[in-house]
């Protein structure tokens, strides 16, 4: 529990005791310091969440399915994939630490309100980015598979030949789909419960600040 809601549930206790009153700025002071806080563990938490996926990475990169994947002429669409993947990534934390800075050094309520609110707005879209992403990169590689892969094609021309064609397809984007809504799924928890939590804290600062320029 932070010091602004001890105090408060110490003066519900017992109004007719007598507890310091802080002032306007005494406040504001304690609202910005556990604001940056916050804003600098969405920074942290975000870098390594990026160091635990390049880990996974890694860790799969000897994989059997990952070497038949990497024997296909895919570079056309994985390169660009990649480079524009950590591109925007870089990108987010940029915006992330910048957020962390410009709290850190806000001296009125009026602009730290508005820098909680872009905080709030890079974290959606950072969330909305990495599953728009996941998204993309499984239709590459489905698209890589069927453009490479003797196998998946081989089963689609038979499919074809077989007059089954849509069934084959039909059956395929369901089981993809099924398959991305589990992992999105799992990730929209796992934002849920480190981001969703923070940023909740980080409403309720916003609140009190709005209470404050009333």
């Amino acid at each position: 529990m932070d010091e602004l809601e001890l105090l408060k549930k110490d003066w519900k206790k017992d109004d007719t005791l007598k507890y310091p009153k802080l002032s306007y700025n005494e406040i504001y002071t304690m609202i910005l310091r556990k604001s940056s806080s916050i804003v600098k563990w969405i920074f942290i938490i975000s870098i390594l969440e990026f160091v635990f996926w390049t880990f996974i990475a890694f860790a799969f990169k000897g994989s059997k399915s990952l070497k038949e994947f990497e024997k296909f002429d895919s570079d056309f669409v994985i390169i660009p994939l990649t480079i524009a993947g950590y591109i925007v990534l870089a990108y987010f934390f940029y915006l992330f630490y910048r957020n962390y800075r410009n709290i850190s050094v806000t001296d009125n309520a009026k602009v730290l309100m508005e820098n909680i609110l872009k905080t709030r707005r890079t974290v959606r879209q950072y969330v909305a980015f990495n599953l728009v992403y996941l998204v993309i990169a499984t239709f590459a590689g489905i698209y890589i598979q069927f453009d490479q892969n003797p196998a998946v094609i081989n089963r689609a021309e038979m499919a074809s030949a077989n007059g089954e064609a849509f069934m084959f397809y039909a059956k395929l984007f369901l089981m993809t789909s099924a398959v991305l809504l589990i992992i999105i799924g799992i990730l929209l928890l796992f934002y849920w419960l480190i981001y969703g939590i923070l940023l909740k804290r980080l409403n309720r600062n916003y609140k009190e600040l709005r209470k404050l320029e009333v």
